[in-house]
């Protein structure tokens, strides 16, 4: 089955959050599965200068008048073969993918990702005449309109093109790619695609709205996730289209890749360790102790957050309880950046006891897996969350997790209660209510079992266990690809 993924990022080359995880990782699980896939890439610098054997598939002239090239070759970091979108009046920018050096959002944004879906709809009505693809899957708002071009594109001759389904996955619900009314002219869709069902939203136009109304298949990154947005709660404006449209809404849940998030073979960690021998990781963390300038205790807990800094994340929750953590002998190390409020309140509490906390604003990804391998605990206490890899990220490296019971989360970690521990599937702690209290709660949970070392060890280990790999969500995937093709 050839499938066209297509995403504005993409990892090792290009990332801002999950997204570029699952997007470098699904194309080796789907091979594995038996697919053909291949990418579909706006040309930020980092693609394109990793694109090797280049070859020029054609120059395309966009809704708005612009003219592309459409460049085909093979991502040296992927080993995969992609089309990358070469307008470097569009994506030769700095800052990251989607705003400027000073975190404004581009004015032109609806053009440049509407060309990332305009140029899909092409590729599925055959511009490479050696590779069409049956499937095209499309990655949250930057890729979403897709479907749209595709639901509107002039009928073929069936004997002549087959049909190509679409599959539409939502990474977070919270981010709709949402822009004024007055853009909708430049994307070259008809002025009935503007209305209530289809992109219309709210008087604006919603490049999410458009994937989940036009997509043959609609998925999200986890099932309980996929269900919470069909609530009001959850739902971000969107709950009645998705529940409309519950019959081809499904949840799979995201993977992590072995090849790059393994303890015992991961090249930028201290000392390699696994669930077998895991002496290496008591290691991993005297050595970030000691590297940050933290007490070198073996016996204080660190907690690990490796977050953007945002409400969303519940790291006010971190912030109003870190006094209780310091006083009961706990310490904290935290990577991210986000809100400038929130980073200052980080600073000056790492400022105030530098034995116990340390802060780095930014991303590294070295220095995070720095802090999966030598932490006790990984918090993540989001107030939402579609699925984290962040809790599994802790799960491989015996970082137990700390999770409010949303989404992904829920889905993946089991609270040590004395049930789940005499049954064998605690592996972290997890707590119900977003409240302070509830999270304090979870947090005296950590210390107390930390103290039953023992206890901590065979959960550690069984977490350490746990089968988190992308076999599964291929199959899973591939299983909805062929549900899309028999509509």
């Amino acid at each position: 089955m050839n499938i066209l993924q297509v995403s504005a990022e993409i990892f090792p080359l290009l990332k801002t959050g999950g997204l570029a995880d699952i997007a470098g990782a699904l194309p080796a699980a789907l091979t594995a599965a038996g697919c053909e896939p291949r990418l579909l890439l706006p040309g930020f610098a980092p693609i394109l200068g990793d694109l090797q054997e280049v070859q020029t598939l054609c120059v395309l002239s966009t809704p708005w008048g612009d003219r592309v090239t459409l460049l085909w070759g093979r991502l040296a970091a992927l080993d995969t073969a992609a089309y990358v979108i070469d307008a470097p009046q569009l994506y030769d920018r700095p800052g990251n993918p989607y705003e400027d050096a000073r975190r404004q959002p581009y004015a032109d944004n609806h053009r440049r990702f509407a060309l990332l879906g305009w140029v899909a709809a092409q590729m599925a009505r055959g511009l490479d005449v050696d590779w069409q693809p049956q499937v095209v899957h499309c990655h949250d708002w930057h890729a979403a309109l897709a479907p749209a071009y595709m639901a509107f594109a002039p009928a073929q001759s069936p004997a002549q093109f087959p049909r190509v389904a679409t599959v539409y996955t939502v990474h977070n619900l919270a981010y709709q790619g949402v822009f004024a009314a007055h853009h909708f002219g430049d994307l070259g869709l008809p002025d009935t695609a503007f209305a209530v069902d289809g992109l219309e939203f709210h008087g604006q136009m919603s490049f999410m709205k458009a994937g989940l109304y036009y997509a043959d298949r609609i998925s999200t990154v986890s099932p309980t996730y996929a269900r919470e947005i069909q609530t009001p709660e959850q739902g971000c404006g969107l709950d009645g289209l998705l529940r409309a449209r519950a019959g081809v809404l499904s949840g799979i849940l995201n993977a992590v890749d072995d090849a790059v998030w393994n303890p015992a073979s991961d090249p930028l960690i201290a000392h390699p360790f696994d669930a077998r021998k895991p002496g290496g990781k008591a290691r991993c963390k005297a050595a970030l102790q000691e590297t940050l300038g933290l007490a070198v205790q073996t016996e204080a807990p660190l907690f690990g957050v490796v977050s953007r800094l945002t409400e969303q994340k519940g790291l006010h929750w971190v912030l109003a309880g870190l006094d209780a953590l310091i006083a009961q002998g706990g310490q904290l190390v935290l990577l991210g950046s986000g809100e400038g409020a929130m980073e200052d309140a980080f600073r000056a509490r790492a400022a105030a006891h530098p034995e116990s906390v340390s802060v780095r604003i930014g991303y590294d990804e070295s220095f995070a897996h720095s802090i999966f391998a030598a932490s006790d605990v990984t918090l993540v206490p989001s107030r939402f969350e579609p699925c984290g890899l962040t809790q599994m990220y802790g799960l491989k490296y015996g970082s137990l997790p700390l999770v409010h019971c949303v989404g992904g989360l829920a889905d993946t970690v089991v609270d040590c209660s004395l049930e789940d521990l005499a049954d064998g599937s605690a592996n972290g702690f997890v707590f119900h209510d977003f409240t302070q209290a509830a999270f304090d709660r979870a947090v005296r949970r950590a210390f107390a079992l930390f103290a039953q070392r023992p206890e901590w060890n065979r959960v550690r280990a069984r977490a350490m266990r746990q089968d988190l790999g992308w076999q599964n969500a291929a199959a899973q995937y591939v299983a909805l690809y062929q549900s899309a093709l028999s509509v």
